[in-house]
């Protein structure tokens, strides 16, 4: 039981640095990216790649991150050159991916069990178990993307791009272009997804074809969780930077939902059908949430308005 909770742990974070560019479309633009799913598996398969052909596994990772983003630059080049609809543009972009990732490989599978991975690396180097080697390797990049992004947005052109979500007619109106806010946005989303699938590829073991299948699933799962964990919290967490952190330990909270639902003995097959109730109910409960605050706001005040109007109008007589 305590190592399949450590495993989920480990996903969860690495994971992690999928649901923060997901976070960029979803919160920030407003927009359900799928091209996730393509440049998610994009990102693994180049990955596995260049790990395989002798290239340092860092430098592989980040390969993978630069693929996530060109594959970002076409959906934002469909999207704001051509004016595709964005989600149809992530569709297309997902579906051109598949043929891709298979170029890339030459086939659905490729494994990295006789190679050096940074994740085997730093395991030889500390004697560290290898799902405790991952949450180090996962806490130090999800905390450099966090710092970073919290950084970029506080930036002139960041802020822009936040703005853009919001309001795009008065960003427009502000001399902004919004072309190249959501180009950027969409670019950096998807290169954060792409560094995430090098990451879940070398500490796997393997790339797969289908391995970013259900991928902006589990993003906007762990972004809900997030966001409803910090709803909970006491001093209700409002802050940039505390909206990215939540949505990485929003996704550890769902991969530790998935391990305790599989140590119970659900089937391994049904998980897809798990990762939509969790969605389902990520996204209900904050909304039955709402409904049950404004219920008790009208009944209190209910209570505190004058009981006797016709009293009061015979005074004023």
């Amino acid at each position: 039981m305590g190592l399949a909770m450590l495993g989920a742990v480990s996903q969860g974070i690495l994971w992690g640095v999928m649901v923060l560019g997901v976070f960029i479309t979803y919160k920030l633009l407003d927009i359900a990216d799928l091209t996730v799913d393509g440049s998610f598996a994009l990102g693994g398969s180049v990955c596995a790649v260049l790990v395989v052909s002798g290239v340092d596994p860092v430098l592989a990772i980040f390969a993978a991150m630069l693929a996530g983003m060109i594959a970002g630059a076409v959906t934002g080049f469909l999207h704001t050159v051509f004016e595709i609809p964005a989600i149809l543009a992530g569709i297309l972009t997902q579906i051109a991916l598949w043929s891709v990732n298979l170029r890339i490989m030459g086939k659905s599978n490729t494994p990295l069990l006789r190679v050096d991975t940074l994740f085997s690396s730093v395991t030889d180097a500390t004697g560290l178990p290898q799902n405790v080697a991952s949450i180090i390797v996962g806490l130090i990049f999800a905390i450099l993307i966090i710092v970073a992004l919290y950084w970029f947005f506080g930036t002139e052109i960041g802020s822009a791009c936040r703005a853009t979500g919001n309001n795009e007619a008065m960003v427009r109106a502000l001399g902004v272009d919004t072309k190249v806010t959501k180009m950027i946005a969409l670019t950096l989303s998807n290169g954060l997804v792409g560094l995430s699938g090098g990451l879940i590829c070398e500490s796997q073991g393997y790339a797969d074809i289908g391995m970013g299948t259900g991928a902006i699933v589990i993003g906007l799962a762990a972004i809900v969780i997030g966001e409803v964990l910090g709803r909970l919290t006491p001093g209700k967490l409002r802050s940039f930077g505390s909206r990215l952190t939540a949505a990485v330990v929003g996704s550890v909270v769902y991969f530790l939902i998935r391990a305790i639902v599989l140590q119970l003995g659900m089937d391994a097959n049904d998980m897809k059908l798990i990762s939509a109730v969790i969605v389902a109910l990520a996204l209900c409960i904050p909304v039955v949430w709402e409904k049950y605050q404004l219920r008790r706001a009208y009944a209190r005040s209910a209570k505190a308005a004058p009981a006797t109007p016709a009293a009061n109008s015979e005074g004023g007589r």
